[in-house]
């Protein structure tokens, strides 16, 4: 389904991804309006699936303790498509990961049982975004970003479909600052201080963020913020580059019990903030494909993420091969709780941090602008 992989670099060089986004609008005039509002033309049947009886939980639950749906290992069962499809599926990185449900089931061959022949390629977020509001890639793993919202503002069939995971409990994986002589973490302030990002103000991490940051005497405006390359945000803490910085897993763990740093807060325990985006090609050209390639990841999940999946010592083997990552590695911290399910508000507390860091333009999008569960619920079964 998927074409001209080369489009992106002819469309991004030289201009924003906004401005990007702006030509494509223009040059997509053809796009049928059906297509561009992301929706099929009509609610599709829903049947109920075996084993998936607890396989969707209420959106509105926002509990922190709240455990994340799941049907029985191997369900939901395959429904193979009547003609073998292609689908590309973008990234960022190939190794993180919160994308082992995708990784695995490539490697156990999920989705040839539904058959779907899922290519991944390894693709920047502001190259792949253009591509799939273009159709010419089909799934894009990542995050309703700003630039994301800023697309469909202007019109883009691209939806927010599935979540990826949520931390688990023990995790410190968020955001860590710098302590000065005689604070505390309950007492450091964070005013003035300069902070370490991978991606910058519109990335998703800036809800959490804003939270700590009110928490500890500041907002986006009274801090500065510094976007580092991987590599660079844990030497850039540890050398007084930056004051404080996201670090993620595995990261965290080298400055975990170091009296001179202090972890103030990381991504809301039970709220997935990323996971898969569909494009015109999938919301609206063949839905079919759409619900098999959910039907496929959500039941990796079911079979090999249900739980505390490093406790298997020949599973966490096959994950160190699919993420070319030692298995010490990532038995160094706790297990992520995959969570194909997107809670509701989710989006417009995004909404609302983007606004603070004035990163996005207009009136806030309602939630069915961006996001479509229809696909996982039909997936696992449940009738709205």
């Amino acid at each position: 389904m998927a074409r001209r992989p080369s489009l992106a670099r002819a469309l991004i060089t030289g201009v924003t991804l906004f401005g990007v986004l702006g030509s494509l609008a223009a040059c997509d005039a053809q796009t049928s309006e059906s297509t561009r509002s992301g929706t099929s033309a009509g609610p599709r049947p829903i049947t109920p699936v075996a084993g998936c009886a607890k396989g969707w939980t209420d959106p509105a639950a926002a509990s922190a303790a709240r455990g994340p749906a799941r049907c029985a290992p191997g369900a939901p069962a395959p429904k193979p498509l009547k003609t073998k499809t292609k689908i590309v599926v973008s990234a960022s990185t190939l190794t993180a990961e919160y994308l082992a449900p995708l990784r695995i089931a490539m490697a156990k061959g999920e989705f040839s049982k539904e058959k779907l022949d899922v290519e991944l390629k390894l693709l920047p977020t502001p190259d792949a975004l253009p591509l799939l509001a273009k159709g010419d890639i089909d799934v894009q793993y990542a995050a309703p970003e700003a630039a994301v919202l800023n697309g469909i503002r202007q019109g883009f069939a691209i939806r927010w479909v599935a979540g990826n995971f949520t931390p688990a409990p023990a995790s410190k994986s968020g955001f860590w600052a710098r302590l000065k002589p005689g604070e505390t973490a309950d007492e450091v302030s964070l005013e003035d201080r300069t902070v370490g990002t991978l991606i910058g103000k519109g990335s998703v991490i800036m809800y959490p963020m804003e939270k700590v940051l009110s928490a500890h005497q500041a907002d986006v405006d009274s801090v500065r913020f510094q976007q580092l390359g991987p590599a660079e945000v844990l030497t850039s803490l540890k050398n007084g580059g930056v004051d404080a910085a996201w670090l993620l897993d595995p990261v965290w763990r080298q400055v975990d019990g170091d009296a001179d740093y202090a972890f103030l807060g990381g991504q809301p325990r039970g709220e997935p903030l990323g996971g898969l985006l569909f494009g015109p090609d999938l919301l609206t050209g063949n839905p079919d494909a759409g619900v098999a390639f959910l039907r496929a990841y959500i039941r990796t999940v079911n079979t090999y993420f249900a739980g505390d999946y490093k406790k298997d010592p020949a599973f966490l083997d096959d994950l160190g091969e699919a993420l070319k990552t030692e298995p010490d590695t990532l038995a160094a911290v706790p297990s992520l709780r995959m969570d194909w399910e997107i809670r509701e508000g989710t989006v417009d507390r995004l909404q609302k941090a983007y606004a603070a860091a004035g990163v996005v333009e207009g009136d806030p999008l309602p939630e069915d602008r961006v996001v479509d569960r229809s696909f996982y619920a039909e997936a696992v079964g449940h009738q709205p």
